[in-house]
């Protein structure tokens, strides 16, 4: 009797140890359907993060807008380093040189002038894109992207205001020629083209652009047909004789000390200037542009007589030792 007993006992004991096996393996069970289900609702970024190629975006710092957005991966960034920088250089000259369609970031400076009651009319500063800086900033930064601001450099005229009502005191080079006053269509290019330069202020540093500031010569402002040298030979063309403008200008500033930027000659000798004194000029192509390399404004003054021009120039009494040649 006591055996059968103890019998039934583990019999029940058994049972129970099972029934308790088999709740512990339930529980574990769940618990990793629990846990499948979290990291199911869990989302894969790191998988998305690495699909979206980097991209890079040109920004215009004067008015803050982005000008192009480029795909570093379209353009080869990866696959052909240098075809990619050829292209982002090509992108960068165009930006800054314009195309036919489209005008660039670089422009030549516009100088001030004083009015006839001695008032400034403001000019436009110099303004360069760096285009190497530029290239060289979009290429860093096409491995993560990002924005990359156009590096511009802005110039503006090298004078002081207070400096204005003295640059008449002194006149410390100047120049005349001489022309034939029966020829009216081409004194008349002359007469216009030595009203645009006078009162010009040409301050320290300055560039000077003859096509700049003169501007077309065409017949919407005023210019005349006239004589003008071209490839060796006489032709009629509109603004012809302004090249005596130029070149009076040129024997003038040649007085003091200035860097020289681009000066032509004509094809044949002109008789208002000594051979191998000219400038000659065409708008679009020829220039006369010069820089003024001393510390100290100066001011440009043309006069127009019935048969001479003459252009002087001028600058403050303080100034003059620093305006004369060495």
């Amino acid at each position: 009797m006591k055996k059968k007993w103890l019998a039934t006992c583990c019999v029940i004991c058994m049972t129970g140890l099972v029934g308790c096996e088999k709740t512990a393996v339930s529980d574990n069970k769940l618990e990793q359907e629990i846990q499948q289900r979290e990291e199911i609702k869990q989302p894969v970024t790191y998988e998305q993060e690495q699909m979206i190629d980097p991209i890079v975006e040109v920004v215009d710092p004067t008015t803050s807008k982005v000008l192009k957005t480029i795909s570093p991966k379209e353009f080869g960034f990866d696959t052909d380093p240098q075809a990619y920088q050829k292209h982002i250089e090509q992108l960068a000259r165009e930006w800054a040189r314009g195309t036919d369609t489209s005008n660039g970031y670089d422009q030549r400076m516009m100088l001030d002038r004083l009015d006839e009651n001695g008032q400034v009319i403001k000019g436009k500063p110099q303004i360069i894109l760096k285009e190497s800086e530029l290239v060289e900033r979009i290429i860093e930064a096409s491995a993560t992207g990002g924005q990359v601001e156009m590096p511009l450099y802005i110039t503006e005229s090298g004078y002081y205001f207070e400096d204005l009502p003295l640059l008449e005191e002194v006149v410390v080079a100047s120049y005349t020629t001489y022309f034939n006053r029966a020829d009216l269509g081409r004194n008349k290019n002359i007469e216009l083209s030595a009203r645009a330069i006078h009162n010009v202020i040409v301050g320290s540093g300055d560039y000077f652009s003859f096509n700049t500031i003169v501007g077309p010569r065409d017949e919407a402002n005023g210019y005349q047909p006239a004589p003008e040298i071209i490839n060796k030979k006489v032709v009629m063309g509109i603004g012809g004789g302004i090249c005596q403008t130029s070149s009076t200008l040129f024997n003038a500033v040649d007085q003091i000390p200035v860097k020289y930027v681009e000066r032509h000659h004509h094809s044949l000798d002109v008789g208002y200037v000594p051979k191998g004194r000219d400038a000659t000029v065409s708008y679009d192509t020829l220039d006369f542009r010069f820089q003024n390399s001393n510390d100290v404004p100066f001011l440009i003054k043309a006069s127009y007589g019935e048969n001479s021009l003459t252009i002087e120039i001028r600058t403050a009494e303080k100034y003059v030792e620093l305006l004369k040649k060495s």
